[in-house]
């Protein structure tokens, strides 16, 4: 392996890292609140990666939306438990991404989310006659497939941490309910003890007289 391929590759490999923007947030939406959150695109071509995942609250859905600079919707969604977005921007500006929490008048909702704003290197042409075209070497083809084993996995992570956080929250819920439902029926139970002491004590009350048994 040449000196200026293992260069070329690590210079690549920096290009993209210092290229993408992300931001990786969790939030928690109250009943009736809309949150917005937004990303700057400096130049029209970019991509914009948009993936999001209800944690807890209810039914574990919600309302979104996506706004381009001039307000004008580019996708949607209504009860959605989660979702991943790749779509590419045609407008200089600040985009908006909002999360709607209508459907609910008691639960929040705790959601994670990235937004992720990335810039495509373009290869540039030979700078000689008769020089090499494709500047491609193993290494930078190993680097690349790295980077999408790497997305993958972040992608499975994802989802099976969605998955944990889904199932905790059901278990929490139940045991909730399952307290409650205890309580209650203790309560219940105390009570019905009570009553009976009291109608056997008036029952075998008479005129005045008790009578013992």
């Amino acid at each position: 392996m040449e000196p200026w391929h293992f260069l070329c590759s690590l210079l690549c490999a920096l290009y993209l890292a210092l290229t993408a923007k992300a931001s990786a947030l969790t939030i928690s939406i109250s009943p009736n609140e809309r949150a917005c959150f937004f990303a700057d695109v400096d130049k029209a071509g970019e991509k914009i990666g948009f993936y999001f995942a209800v944690q807890s609250g209810g039914a574990f859905d919600i309302d979104w939306d996506i706004k381009d600079p001039n307000h004008k919707p580019l996708m949607e969604g209504n009860r959605e438990r989660q979702g991943d977005y790749v779509f590419t921007a045609n407008a200089v500006g600040e985009y908006s991404f909002c999360f709607e929490n209508d459907m609910s008048t008691l639960t929040d909702k705790l959601i994670d989310f990235d937004i992720m704003v990335e810039s495509e290197p373009r290869r540039e042409p030979p700078a000689k006659p008769g020089q090499i075209a494709e500047h491609t070497s193993a290494l930078e083809e190993s680097v690349f497939r790295l980077n999408g084993m790497l997305m993958n996995i972040n992608r499975m992570q994802k989802h099976h941490h969605t998955q944990e956080r889904r199932g905790f929250s059901v278990v929490k819920s139940t045991q909730n309910r399952l307290f409650w439902y205890a309580f209650i029926e203790s309560v219940a139970i105390i009570g019905m003890a009570v009553f009976q002491v009291y109608v056997l004590q008036t029952f075998f009350t008479k005129t005045g007289r008790r009578y013992k048994v």
